[in-house]
């Protein structure tokens, strides 16, 4: 990875670290799972779901490693938020960039602004169910947790 790379993804672990570990110690994994979470939906909208999530992994290691929480429920969350940001923009993800040509050719044009005005509430509903879901699974439960 480039050194841009580096620090933008150091930047969002210190970030992410200094949240978390401003919270009471048995909210902590409430809040690393909820900041990776909305965190990857609001960038995944706009930027390309895959190299992000790559870039993402060292930092959900270097939030885990040093808040010692567990890796599982951090990787869901950004799985969960990738997926589901990507819906909330036309190009959020590969597939509505697809779809959005396919719709042209057949004579259907579909704007930026067109697309988020179904895509924006779609997403926000889906990351909140995933939120809901994670916290529920992992801090009510304790699934994955290890």
């Amino acid at each position: 990875s480039s050194g841009i790379n580096a620090e933008y993804g150091g930047l969002m672990g210190d970030y992410a670290i200094s949240a978390v570990t401003s919270v009471s110690p048995k909210y902590q994994l409430a809040a690393a799972i909820s900041i990776v979470l909305w965190m990857s939906a609001v960038i995944s909208a706009f930027i390309d779901n895959i190299p992000f999530t790559a870039a993402m992994i060292p930092v959900l290691s270097l939030i885990s490693s040093e808040t010692d929480l567990p890796m599982a429920p951090l990787i869901y969350a950004l799985a969960f938020g990738a997926c589901m940001g990507g819906n909330g923009t036309l190009i959020g993800a590969s597939a509505n960039v697809v779809a959005v040509g396919i719709a042209e050719e057949k004579g259907y044009k579909i704007s930026f602004l067109e697309f988020a005005r179904l895509g924006v509430p779609i997403m926000l509903i889906t990351v909140t169910v995933a939120h809901l879901y994670l916290l529920i699974c992992h801090c009510a439960i304790g699934w994955g947790n290890i």
